[in-house]
């Protein structure tokens, strides 16, 4: 985990300075925005420091992915955000690129990914781009990219983003990671409000009053968890559990986006399932019997030497199967029946991004590292790389 330090300036100082030392390098900065909320708080802190003087918007444009499938709300954020710093004379490059984005819905297909603005599917797109998108470019490779892979290719100096290490397991071992190791980002993605919490980001934009999107009330109207609050493109799993139940708040929203993905009628029949990692409290009770009552590690078993059919049609997900073999050779010796169950359910209703392999794996050597005299075995098992987690 990492170890907190108290220092004398809150965290809103700490961001600024950070921000201020990224452009006093004097290298070209792009802000990574995506109309969220915490890229929300980072263009804010931007703008307050040129409107202020203390750093050089010369140096700085901002990039934003639209993904198509996002809410009118995001849209409108994003839309109001470029006008703002155009106004200052910063650019705002806005893509609405055939990128791959995996998406939770495809699971019964052939693949397991969505791509946005689709040229095969113009007609049934969920949005129409702005008038001043970027639709084409010569560093793209259409259906094949990823956002990440085309942004790592043709936007050069350094990237701000929003990223923090409250937001997940993952985030928090990444930056941990990094520290260990004495890295201070990860390529040249720089994290200014790295170590916020979801209170400080939602205490920034209310006494700041910086809009939001309506989705976040929309969602936490609906019994959505603050620390759950994310909204992001509709077929990724911190959104598509939400879907049908949200867009009873945007109009025809859900009639587009069944004509765009017929699979989303999935959603109104089983968002409260573990289809989509979701558990009622009867479902957990049984999964705790379940636990105590089967083998899980033989059920796991079972499951890589029979995975699902859905999984074996699938490439992408047969990269998955083999990346949780190598999990349990690994690992295997230090799960337990929770982790053993988590695992089946991974490979069961899908992990194509390998997020739950990643939180397993931080749980797993968390379980026993907390054990006593296991810190040894733990290391030897992980091997370098994960085990520079622990350094901190």
């Amino acid at each position: 985990m990492i170890r907190e330090r108290i220092l004398a300036i809150d965290v809103v100082a700490a961001a600024q300075q950070r921000i201020v030392n990224i452009f006093a390098n004097g290298l070209p900065i792009w802000l990574s925005f995506s109309g969220g909320k915490d890229s929300l708080v980072l263009a804010h802190l931007t703008l307050d420091l040129i409107r202020r003087g203390r750093i050089d918007k010369r140096l700085l444009k901002l990039e934003f992915i639209d993904e198509e499938a996002i809410f009118p709300c995001v849209e409108r954020i994003c839309m109001e955000t470029r006008d703002t710093f155009a106004a200052l004379g910063v650019g705002f490059d806005w893509y609405c690129l055939e990128v791959k984005h995996y998406s939770c819905l495809s699971q019964l297909e052939n693949d397991e990914s969505f791509i946005c603005w689709d040229r095969t599917k113009k007609a049934v797109w969920i949005r129409t781009p702005p008038p001043f998108a970027i639709c084409r470019h010569q560093k793209l490779k259409p259906r094949e990219d990823t956002y990440q892979q085309f942004l790592s290719r043709v936007s050069g100096g350094l990237h701000m983003t929003g990223v923090r290490a409250s937001e997940s397991i993952q985030r928090r071992s990444f930056l941990a990671t990094m520290a260990a190791s004495g890295i201070p980002s990860a390529g040249n993605a720089i994290h200014p409000i790295y170590d916020w919490h979801d209170s400080d980001v939602w205490q920034y934009l209310s006494q700041n009053r910086i809009d939001v999107p309506e989705a976040y009330l929309h969602l936490y109207q609906i019994g959505v968890g603050r620390k759950a609050l994310r909204i992001s493109q509709f077929f990724s799993i911190d959104t598509v559990a939400t879907l049908s139940r949200i867009s009873q708040f945007y109009p025809g929203l859900m009639e587009r986006i069944l004509l765009r993905e017929p699979s989303a009628y999935l959603v109104s029949l089983y968002w409260n399932s573990e289809m989509f990692r979701r558990r009622s409290p009867t479902r957990q009770k049984l999964d705790e019997l379940q636990t105590e009552t089967v083998d899980q590690r033989q059920r796991l078993l079972d499951l890589l030497a029979n995975p699902p059919e859905q999984v074996l049609r699938s490439p992408a997900a047969l990269s998955v199967l083999a990346a949780y073999r190598t999990m349990l050779l690994k690992l295997g010796s230090m799960m337990t029946q929770e982790h053993f169950r988590t695992a089946c359910e991974a490979l069961i209703t899908g992990d194509p991004k390998q997020r739950v392999k990643r939180a397993l794996i931080t749980s797993i050597l968390s379980h026993e590292t907390n054990a006593p005299g296991r810190r040894a075995a733990v290391k030897r098992a992980a091997g370098p790389a994960v085990a520079n987690r622990h350094a901190l």
